[in-house]
């Protein structure tokens, strides 16, 4: 099987990282894979991080930050694709599989709030190269909601009324891939959700037998 990135999206609360994992070890009987996740654990991914928790302060306007969130994604997301310690392109041309939870259309559904953020949040990612899946767990508002109240310190995305926008701005966002994409529901068995992708990636993996090889830099633009 040739290298494959896969992408995972979905709420905070949608079971993103319990699947990426699932996958992941699944995948480990085809080859190496390499799981990951944006923001990155690189040194722009920490501030985010960081900024997300509350321990380091911007802006407390809701626009403007998530305007610098936008930014400063933007720049981990090219760190994370493109440096060449531990890299996502770097990653793949080496032959492992790259399974990342987060990519481009999170920059989308939590960062945008009109027509104007769209555009600006596409510009920003327009170099960054697709994916060759993306794997949606859609879950109710409500579900991610409780699911996330559950965990001891949430951050400053992690409420209903946020979910709710960034639920609306996802489905605008996917519709800038053209690629694979599978929806699932999130509420149903991990298990029974697991076996879905898993069945999705296989006919995925088929269909990029004869493709290209990874670009150096950016090469395959959403």
């Amino acid at each position: 099987m040739k290298p494959l990135f896969v992408v995972f999206e979905g709420l905070d609360g949608s079971g993103t990282s319990t699947q990426a994992q699932l996958l992941a070890n699944r995948l480990k009987s085809e080859g190496q894979v390499h799981l990951t996740s944006q923001p990155s654990s690189g040194p722009i991914g920490q501030m985010i991080r960081s900024a997300l928790a509350g321990r380091v302060r911007f802006m407390a306007d809701e626009g403007i930050f998530d305007r610098q969130m936008a930014y400063l994604f933007a720049a981990d997301r090219h760190d994370h694709l493109f440096n060449d310690v531990d890299g996502i392109l770097a990653t793949l041309r080496k032959g492992y599989h790259v399974v990342c939870t987060r990519y481009i259309f999170s920059s989308f559904a939590y960062h945008c709030h009109s027509d104007d953020d769209f555009d600006f949040v596409r510009s920003l990612n327009s170099p960054f190269p697709a994916p060759d899946a993306v794997i949606y767990i859609d879950v109710p508002v409500g579900l991610a909601a409780e699911r996330v109240a559950q965990r001891s310190y949430p951050d400053r995305y992690e409420n209903a009324r946020k979910l709710e926008i960034v639920r609306r701005a996802y489905e605008r966002g996917l519709q800038s891939f053209s690629g694979p994409l599978l929806r699932v529901a999130g509420g149903d068995e991990p298990h029974a959700i697991h076996a879905r992708i898993v069945n999705f990636v296989d006919i995925v993996a088929q269909a990029r037998m004869s493709s290209a090889t990874y670009p150096d830099e950016a090469g395959r633009a959403l």
